[in-house]
């Protein structure tokens, strides 16, 4: 029993003990209603900025000057900057309290943040970011993670995740981020916002706290392509002006196989897009993986030995393993003698970057580089000076918040492939929204080659109203169902498709068993086949559906497995492909494709 119930208890006839419990009870009641309220308008101020910002300021703009001079091109326009700026007078944090401890504030203002100042934009303050720019989903552990407006139960993405949140929770018209393998461009397609990157060194980067020098480019955020194209304007110096060219747009149709997001709402909104506007060639399909192949030698050098991956899937898994690792050496360059010093708390998915950046010893370095320089020759080289090469910006949905397990090395190796073209080429990209998909922002992006930049802005404001139009209608349109028709007639196509097949023929044979399908939607086999015929002509995509129509009419068919098995570790889905091939082997305990690539797979997700 507590002393205090104690004294009441000896003390109960006299009444001066009873006033003065009432009053300690009143008292906590008080207390604990404070406390409440106080954690309550906490919340709600987080709630209003989102958690996006760090800390709160205002840098006023340059004075406009007197008529008849030309008002200022962002003139009442706000913006915040990533906590990776310098703003003289404040301490950059890098989104460490660590790093923020052991720096003195700067002594001058980045030379980007004073040239929006200088053209009429007014800063509101410095947003939260990935510690040290690592890191893809805007998790903070030490500041929080910003709210993404978009899927609130979702991370925001990153490390730009507090200006990607700031423009799409319309707290500021424009914020700048960095994007080093993908900071601006993750966060964009999360937040379903507009992100570009421009073409490295196109920005000045005085100022920055360098991650990687060789990949860091200073990236912006808007809701209005009219404001993407500004901003663009004032960092990059362009010209006002300069003669109209012809635009052909290139699908990189081995990568859209990678997102799950139907190409009705990507490849076929853009195509739609440019049939009513003028200047527009007629698109290109590649299959851009085999592109790269053929023409950066150097990769060679950083495959994998397999040959399990068709199609020079795996030379976009080489590319995204030269970015990492030139990434890790610089930052070891720029940063360890502090990460040593210091020995800074970090969360667990950056501690564990930095780490591999710290502990690794680098024996290639020279090809590394090598492979950028031949990487940018080679996209300047498909695009030539009026080509736009078009991609799915991120393959996956964003993750839950505080998710414990993090992001698979499924999402990693699909996400850096697509992310390691512009960062490997030096080019720039911007990431488009297109609405939504299952409830989560649709983006594609778009990246052409070094020193672009203005035809690319001019390309998207050109394109942005016409986009959004096939995005609307595009979610109203439904998928055509299966038609049924004769039986003898489908056989007999099967029996075309099979001879196409054997004679090496892909795409007739696809051909006729589609036909086949057409006519009997309800025979494993068609489905079965032409998956065969997909996978060889490394459609994976579409390879995995058939074989999925196939189980589901059939749930014996070691074959469809087999081939869904393929498609999938091809797409990079190594736990479905895992269980494929175990399901494979439950029905064929014998079978020795399933069992060799049961064995591979282990190795590859553990």
């Amino acid at each position: 029993m507590s002393k205090a119930l104690h004294l009441i208890k000896t003390n109960a006839s006299n009444p001066k003990v009873w006033i003065v419990a009432g009053v300690t009870v009143a008292g906590i009641i008080v207390l604990a209603e404070t406390s409440r309220r106080m954690r309550r308008k906490a919340i709600i101020i987080k709630r209003e900025d989102f958690g996006a910002f760090l800390e709160r300021f205002e840098l006023i703009p340059f004075p406009q000057p007197p008529p008849p001079a030309a008002k200022l091109p962002l003139s009442g326009l706000t913006f915040a900057i990533k906590d990776i700026f310098d703003v003289k007078g404040y301490v950059t944090g890098f989104g460490n309290p660590d790093w923020r401890r052991t720096h003195e504030p700067a002594d001058k203002t980045a030379v980007v943040v004073t040239a929006l100042l200088k053209n009429g934009a007014k800063c509101v303050g410095k947003t939260v970011m990935d510690e040290l720019a690592f890191g893809v989903t805007g998790e903070n552990k030490h500041y929080g993670t910003p709210t993404n407006p978009n899927m609130e139960s979702n991370v925001p993405g990153g490390s730009s995740s507090g200006s990607a949140v700031a423009v799409a929770a319309e707290l500021v018209d424009f914020a700048l981020g960095t994007d080093t393998i993908g900071c601006v461009r993750i966060p964009a397609s999360f937040c379903g916002i507009l992100g570009f990157r421009p073409s490295h060194g196109a920005v000045s980067t005085i100022g920055l706290l360098p991650n990687s020098q060789s990949l860091d480019a200073i990236g912006w955020f808007a809701r209005d392509p009219s404001i993407l194209h500004c901003v663009g304007h004032v960092l990059l110096q362009l010209k006002a002006v300069e003669p109209r060219r012809a635009r052909r747009l290139v699908f990189a149709d081995d990568l859209f196989q990678l997102s799950k997001v139907p190409k009705q709402k990507t490849v076929y909104v853009v195509s739609k897009a440019i049939e009513k506007l003028s200047g527009y060639q007629p698109p290109k399909h590649i299959n851009f993986a085999q592109y790269v192949a053929s023409n950066v030698p150097s990769l060679k050098g950083f495959c994998q030995q397999s040959t399990h991956l068709q199609n020079g899937i795996s030379i976009l898994k080489a590319l995204s393993s030269v970015m990492v690792s030139l990434q890790r050496y610089e930052f070891k360059t720029n940063h360890e003698e502090w990460v040593k010093d210091v020995k800074p708390r970090l969360g667990a998915e950056i501690s564990n970057h930095v780490l591999a950046s710290i502990n690794t010893t680098y024996g290639n370095v020279k090809n590394l580089y090598k492979v950028r320089t031949e990487m940018r020759a080679a996209v300047q080289s498909l695009l030539k000076d009026d080509g736009i090469l078009v991609i799915p910006t991120i393959a996956d949905a964003p993750l839950k918040l505080n998710s414990k397990k993090g992001y698979s090395t499924e999402f990693h190796d699909k996400a850096y492939a697509l992310l390691s073209i512009a960062s490997m080429s030096g080019g720039c990209q911007v990431s488009v929204p297109l609405g939504k998909h299952d409830d989560c922002p649709v983006s594609v992006s778009f990246v052409t080659y070094h020193g672009a930049d203005k035809f690319l802005l001019d390309t998207v404001l050109d394109m942005y109203a016409s986009l959004q139009d096939q995005v609307s209608i595009a979610s109203n349109l439904a998928p055509l169902p299966d038609v049924n028709g004769n039986m003898d007639a489908s056989e007999l196509l099967k029996e075309k498709g099979n001879a196409a097949f054997k004679g090496m023929q892909w795409n007739k044979a696809v051909s006729y068993y589609s036909k086949a399908i057409k006519l009997n939607g309800t025979t494993a086999t068609y489905y079965n086949n032409r998956a065969a015929a997909y996978l060889e002509l490394g459609c994976f995509q579409q390879a995995e559906e058939d074989c999925s129509k196939a189980i589901s009419l059939d749930k014996k068919n070691v074959k469809a497995y087999l081939r869904r098995g393929t498609a999938r570790e091809s797409l990079l889905c190594y736990k479905e492909a895992l269980e494929d091939f175990k399901h494979a082997l439950v029905l064929e305990p014998q079978n020795k494709v399933a069992n060799l690539a049961e064995k591979r797979l282990r190795k590859l997700i553990c």
